[in-house]
């Protein structure tokens, strides 16, 4: 019996809206897909049958609706092209935790379940580029309000050393997900936030400031949830963590917190190239610290900015932004700062890192070597040197910024250094990193740099020790 397929003219009018090409459509598609860790080998045939009818997997329909949506600037879903047949669902999965409802316990809960289970629609989300401008309205705070009015106590007493004993936990996963990486221990962690913390903030409190502190410690136990799917390359799941942490630090009423949060969104949306919004971002969170953040913190709010302003093309102002984030940086070294920031490294450390990032952008190597040198350093420095990771990837991209010079054999040197950090972190940026190494000492090698073949044989056994 055959079957007659009916043309998807929704498709067909997005594709022309779009001004996309077949081929054109299949490259932003396959783009939308390897952001989730996702490799598709769509093609204009595939864009063809499509339009012809036939509808895609589950998966794929996502990043088609996620593609069209950055080009259009405007959010659409599976559903907008009629894909809601068996496997589709009916795109409320797809949407979970892509906005900032009055419930971010609940979410972080169903959030939680679906990383720990591995649920593929929540896993391989793509990045949305819309998602990203939900923290810039003001709807979303309301709601939280809202149910901050509506709450109803739990069975449940919570103290300040319920609190505190959250807050150790919290420093343990941490310093074990910057010695190891993000892979590490991340179904324990994930578990115990949407158990014992979500608990937490459900509890009877003797006082309003107890439960803002337990819904800070939810918020920053979620933003650690974001930042390890962010290690393993899940960059829709980890956006889809940090929106609800936001959430959590609205309805705590910390404002600090709230701008912290809103600075790694900014950074998230930088470090995919997807840089729409981010200024915004990174703008609000400056507004929102605004009389609440010493220079310590300050410095790590405008040296967002400046990263924002230099993916923006606007160099100079970038330029001048990272001056200032460095004397801030400086003022606020004596600062106390908030726990859920000292956990990760020093303002000093983290300024140093990004301003290196705005000056690869501004192709100036030297400045960026520089700044990574510096940063590895600081990393190096702090915890007793427990900063494995961070400070691994510090020297990686070193040793790239001393390539670009033509410096092959102090890059050898310096990635000799970064493989060795690299040592039992199962991080997905470690993965790139080594790779991206090797393929540069391919380059080397047939340029006859003597250390580059020793390296390389390193660099593959880390490969495949940490597959």
């Amino acid at each position: 019996m055959t079957t007659t397929r009916v043309r998807n003219d929704r498709l067909r009018l997005a594709l022309e809206r779009a001004g996309l090409t077949y081929d054109q459509a299949a490259a932003a598609i396959r783009s939308t897909a390897a952001e989730a860790g996702d490799v598709l080998r769509t093609n204009r045939s595939a864009v063809a049958h499509w339009v012809a009818g036939r509808p895609p997997s589950p998966s794929t329909a996502a990043y088609i609706a996620e593609a069209l949506s950055r080009r259009l600037g405007r959010h659409l879903t599976p559903a907008d092209f009629g894909w809601e047949g068996p496997g589709h669902g009916n795109g409320l999965d797809a949407r979970l935790g892509l906005g900032i409802g009055p419930d971010p316990v609940d979410v972080v809960r169903r959030i939680g379940e679906a990383d720990i289970n591995r649920r593929k629609f929540l896993t391989g989300a793509a990045y949305s580029v819309a998602g990203a401008a939900l923290p810039l309205g003001t709807a979303d705070a309301t709601a939280a309000e809202a149910a901050h009015r509506a709450t109803v106590p739990g069975v449940r007493k919570v103290g300040a050393t319920d609190i505190d004993a959250v807050r150790s936990m919290l420093a343990a996963f941490t310093a074990i997900d910057e010695r190891r990486g993000g892979l590490h221990g991340r179904p324990a962690m994930v578990q115990y936030l949407r158990t014992d913390v979500a608990d937490l903030t459900r509890g009877r409190f003797a006082q309003e400031s107890i439960r803002s502190e337990a819904l800070t410690a939810a918020g920053a136990f979620a933003f650690l949830a974001g930042w390890k799917a962010y290690d393993a390359g899940e960059h829709g799941l980890a956006q889809r963590y940090y929106l609800q942490a936001l959430g959590l630090a609205r309805e705590a009423d910390n404002p600090l917190h709230q701008a912290w949060i809103l600075r790694i969104m900014a950074h998230n949306g930088l470090d995919i190239s997807q840089p729409d919004h981010t200024l915004d971002l990174a703008d609000t969170a400056l507004d929102v610290a605004k009389g609440h953040a010493g220079p310590g913190i300050l410095s790590m709010l405008v040296i967002c900015r400046a990263r924002a302003l230099a993916h923006a093309g606007q160099g100079a102002e970038a330029v001048a932004e990272v001056r200032r984030a460095q004397d801030l940086a400086v003022r606020g070294e004596g600062d106390e700062m908030p726990y859920w920031l000292t956990l990760s490294g020093t303002p000093r450390a983290a300024v140093d890192t990004h301003a290196a990032k705005i000056f690869r952008v501004l192709r100036d190597h030297s400045n960026a070597e520089k700044q990574y040198a510096a940063a590895a350093r600081s990393y190096g420095s702090t915890n007793g040197g427990s900063l494995s990771r961070i400070t691994a990837l510090s020297l990686a991209a070193q040793g790239r910024e001393q390539a670009a010079q033509g410096h092959l054999e102090m890059a050898c040197r310096t990635w000799e250094k970064a493989i060795g950090g690299f040592e039992g972190v199962y991080s997905d940026r470690a993965v790139k990193q080594v790779a991206g190494i090797r393929r540069r000492l391919a380059v080397f090698e047939r340029r006859g740099v003597g250390a580059a073949v020793q390296l390389d044989e390193r660099a593959r056994s880390w490969q495949v020790a940490h597959a």
